[in-house]
């Protein structure tokens, strides 16, 4: 469940520190547009969250985000705002990066990158040139669309060498890698994906970057929230730069950050303003820093390691279910799975895995293998479900893909389970 918000300070008043959410208004005014948020407030409630980009906050994160910073352009940073009255919008946002720095044993952090791609863009301006040419996870293995995707800025503005993983073993194959560093000589080597269900090596990427003169820039969107809670190894220790999101397991609003050492904080914050973008949105920086604040808590630990758990417990009930799992398994709360060995490609069975009432994605599968299926278990552990409803998943997942005619039972199932473990009780 999500961590209770810690309580208001004594000289404020229950009052004061209230932020009221008032829909009632919002459907006087907008019926059409409360409609839409209605039906998508029904849709996380009845259907089972299994995107691995994908949680749910906390209250404490949905009312920072609806606070009244909402309203303050805050264009600059602390102590040297383009604008006036950003008082509160500096405290706030010096509170956002004390939080995330300490959280993760980092020199320097911006919490301004409204996205993870806009983190990876603010860390290629800060550190490349166009033409550099980077070494990054190839988009057949798991590589993220700013590691070189032809549509993509990356892919426009950098050349870029992709490696992939072991054809058996599905691991990264750090040899490849390391040849490759050697014959390219990039000016940065990029760790991270968005299907990789194990750690990165980071010392060993270290250890390449040196050989060849490289900054390491580490993409850790999807395990931050892992690493802050002490169930994943943190790359702050190794890479030069880490990029990452504020959502998927970390639990906060969708935004980004980057973390950095003192000696490249001022290329850092540049990149970021002016280069990449305008103003800070400041009612997300504000709830970042709720979210940092509950990921300090020894709740969010275990909660963290639960994700974990759960993981392992979907991907061997998937692998008894006859998919084939990526990797023989999981480290963290990404599970990536082949659904030919039950006579369907990814995209059919995840059509029918929505039908039944389970969201997720599908992702490309290594060496031409077509397209998987990619999930993660980090909303389904934030609404407080265990070990048995991930084996009960698991099941449905089954059921679901070998019997499409059968959608409308599996989704009650569905709407059983999301019942007994709803994401906002009350």
């Amino acid at each position: 469940m999500p961590v209770t918000p810690p309580a208001a300070p004594a000289d404020v008043s229950p009052t004061d520190a209230a932020v009221p959410q008032d829909f009632d208004a919002l459907l006087r005014q907008d019926p059409e547009v409360a409609g839409i948020l209605l039906a998508e407030s029904r849709r996380q409630s009845d259907t089972l969250q299994l995107v691995a980009a994908e949680n749910f906050t906390s209250p404490a994160v949905l009312a920072a985000l609806g606070s009244p910073l909402a309203n303050k352009y805050a264009e600059g940073y602390p102590g040297a705002r383009h604008h006036g009255g950003c008082e509160q919008a500096d405290a706030a946002e010096r509170v956002a990066v004390r939080r995330a720095a300490t959280l993760f044993g980092a020199e320097h952090a911006n919490v301004q990158p409204h996205s993870g791609s806009s983190a990876v863009l603010a860390a290629y301006a800060a550190l490349l040139r166009p033409g550099d040419t980077v070494l990054a996870m190839g988009l057949a293995y798991g590589g993220h669309l700013t590691h070189g995707a032809p549509g993509n800025f990356s892919g426009r503005w950098f050349e870029f060498a992709g490696y992939g993983v072991d054809p058996d073993s599905g691991l990264i194959d750090y040899a490849q890698v390391r040849a490759l560093a050697r014959a390219r000589r990039p000016k940065a080597i990029v760790c991270g994906s968005i299907s990789y269900p194990r750690h990165p090596d980071y010392g060993t990427f270290r250890e390449i970057a040196d050989e060849v003169g490289a900054y390491l820039i580490a993409d850790a969107a999807h395990p931050m929230g892992l690493i802050a809670g002490g169930a994943a190894p943190s790359p702050v220790p190794y890479a030069d730069v880490v990029c990452a999101t504020t959502h998927k397991v970390l639990r906060g609003p969708r935004g980004g950050m980057i973390l950095c050492g003192a000696e490249l904080a001022e290329r850092i914050d540049r990149a970021v303003f002016p280069f990449t973008q305008g103003g800070a949105q400041m009612h997300t920086v504000a709830a970042k820093a709720v979210a940092f604040g509950e990921a300090a808590t020894p709740a969010y630990a275990v909660y963290a390691h639960q994700v974990v758990a759960h993981a392992r417990v979907l991907a061997a009930g998937l692998e008894a279910e006859g998919f084939e799992v990526a990797t023989d398994g999981t480290d963290t709360h990404l599970v990536v799975v082949d659904p030919a060995p039950l006579g369907v490609d990814g995209r059919s069975a995840r059509d029918r895995l929505m039908a039944a009432g389970l969201v997720l994605d599908t992702c490309a599968l290594p060496h031409g293998n077509g397209r998987g299926l990619r999930l993660g278990t980090a909303a389904v552990t934030t609404q407080g479900m265990d070990e048995a409803d991930m084996a009960r998943i698991a099941a449905l997942f089954g059921a679901a893909v070998r019997e499409a005619d059968d959608a409308g039972r599996l989704r009650a199932e569905v709407r059983e389970l999301t019942g007994r473990n709803p994401p906002y009780p009350g």
